[in-house]
C-alpha cells in the first residue's frame, strides 16, 4: 500500500468556497447568484442526482486458468457506475491519476453517465487492485492503493438527494475522516448509504476499524453489509444480531447480504425480510455487492423514500416496499455475477 504526502490547505481563501463542516480541510464551491437580468430557475425543477464518495482503482484479474484481464473498479466507483446503467444521475467524487489507468477510469465511467466530480484526477498515479480469482469464481485481493478526498472540489449546485460511500474510503487514512465529515454535512438534505465492503489486508486489526465503522452506521440511514465483513469485524457474532443492533444507532435498515444465501434486511422498527438469490451460473463474484448496492439505493429512489426530507416515511417503509425493493437488488447481482468483472445491468436489461 502506498499512499501521497502532498500538504493539505489550511484554509479555503481566495477560492471562492466555504467549508462543508466543521474543521473541515475540503471546500465546497459557493452558490453564485445568477447573473443581472438572466432567468432564476429553481432548485426544485432541477433534477437531484447521487453523490458517491470514494475510490475507482484497475482491477488486474488473475485467473485459475492463468488470464490475466484489467477492468476499471473500486466499490464506489462500481456503485455509481450501476446506477447510472439504472437511469440516475450520478456525479463522483474520487481519487486518481492522470496516467493510462486513468484514463481508462475516466473513459470506462464517463460511457456509462458518470460525472466525475472536478478535482478527483490529481493523484500521483492511480490506484491497482490485483484481484485472483479461484476455481469457484472467488475473488480476493492485494492492493497498492492511496487515498485522499481532493483538496479542492467544487459540489454540485443542488444539493444530493443521496450520499453513498463505502469500502477503502470511508476507512483508510488520510482521506477517512474527510469522507465522514462530507456525509455529516449532507446528513438534513439527503439520505446516507453505506457499505462497509471490508478489505482486511488495507485495514487496522478489526477491534481497531470497529469503532470507524460503527461511527458510519451511526451517521447512515441505509447499511448494506456481507456477512464475510461482519464475520472480520465481530467473529463469532450471530450477523443479524449485529444488524439489529446497529439499527439501534440511527440507521432506517441494515442489509446483510450472504452471496447465494439471499439477503436479510432488518429494520429499525423490528420487521425482517429475507430474500433468495437467484440461481446462476457464476462467472465470477467482482462487483456483485456493489451492483446489490446500486439496485437498492435506486429501488429506494423509485420508491420516493430518498431525501432528508424523507427520512421518517424511509423508517416507516413497509414489508412489501422492502421485499420489492431487495428481490430485484438480487436479481441485480445475479445478472452481475454471470458475467466477468464489475459489469452491472442496464435498466433495459433488467426490465427484459
Amino acid at each position: 500500500m502506498t499512499e501521497s504526502t502532498a500538504p493539505r490547505p489550511d484554509d479555503a481563501a481566495g477560492t471562492g468556497a466555504t467549508p462543508v463542516g466543521p474543521d473541515l480541510d475540503v471546500v465546497e464551491r459557493t452558490f453564485e447568484p445568477a447573473p443581472e437580468g438572466s432567468p432564476e430557475i429553481s432548485p426544485d425543477v432541477i433534477e437531484r442526482r447521487a453523490l458517491v464518495i470514494g475510490e475507482a482503482l484497475i482491477d488486474v484479474v488473475r485467473r485459475a486458468d492463468g488470464s490475466v484481464a484489467e477492468h476499471p473498479g473500486g466499490s464506489p466507483a462500481n456503485v455509481a457506475l450501476g446506477l447510472c446503467r439504472l437511469g440516475r444521475g450520478v456525479d463522483l467524487l474520487t481519487w486518481f491519476g492522470q496516467d493510462t489507468h486513468g484514463r481508462a477510469l475516466t473513459d470506462h465511467l464517463e460511457a456509462s453517465g458518470v460525472t466525475i466530480v472536478p478535482g478527483s484526477a490529481t493523484a500521483e498515479r492511480t490506484s491497482v487492485a490485483t484481484a485472483d480469482i479461484d476455481a469457484d469464481g472467488v475473488a480476493s485481493y492485494v492492493f497498492d492503493l492511496s487515498w485522499h478526498v481532493p483538496e479542492r472540489w467544487a459540489s454540485p449546485p443542488v444539493a444530493p438527494i443521496v450520499v453513498h460511500t463505502g469500502s477503502i474510503a470511508a476507512v483508510l487514512e488520510p482521506g477517512g475522516p474527510d469522507v465522514a465529515r462530507i456525509l455529516a454535512a449532507h446528513r438534513d438534505s439527503a439520505t446516507i448509504t453505506y457499505d462497509p465492503n471490508l478489505r482486511p489486508s488495507l485495514m487496522p486489526p478489526a477491534e481497531v476499524t470497529r469503532p470507524v465503522i460503527e461511527g458510519l452506521v451511526a451517521l447512515s440511514d441505509v447499511v448494506k453489509v456481507s456477512d464475510e465483513d461482519l464475520a472480520w469485524l465481530e467473529p463469532g457474532s450471530d450477523p443479524l444480531h449485529v444488524a439489529r443492533r446497529w439499527t439501534t444507532t440511527g440507521p432506517a435498515v441494515v442489509i446483510v447480504t450472504m452471496g447465494g444465501n439471499g439477503a436479510t434486511a432488518v429494520t429499525a422498527d423490528g420487521k425482517q425480510i429475507d430474500v433468495v438469490a437467484p440461481k446462476v451460473t457464476v462467472a465470477d463474484t467482482v462487483g456483485a455487492g456493489d451492483s446489490f448496492m446500486g439496485g437498492l439505493i435506486d429501488g429506494l429512489w423509485s420508491a420516493d423514500l430518498l431525501g432528508g426530507d424523507r427520512r421518517q416515511a424511509l423508517r416507516a417503509g413497509s414489508d412489501a416496499t422492502w421485499r420489492t425493493v431487495l428481490e430485484r437488488c438480487a436479481r441485480i447481482a445475479a445478472i452481475t455475477v454471470s458475467r466477468a468483472g464489475a459489469n452491472p445491468p442496464t435498466r433495459a436489461e433488467l426490465d427484459a
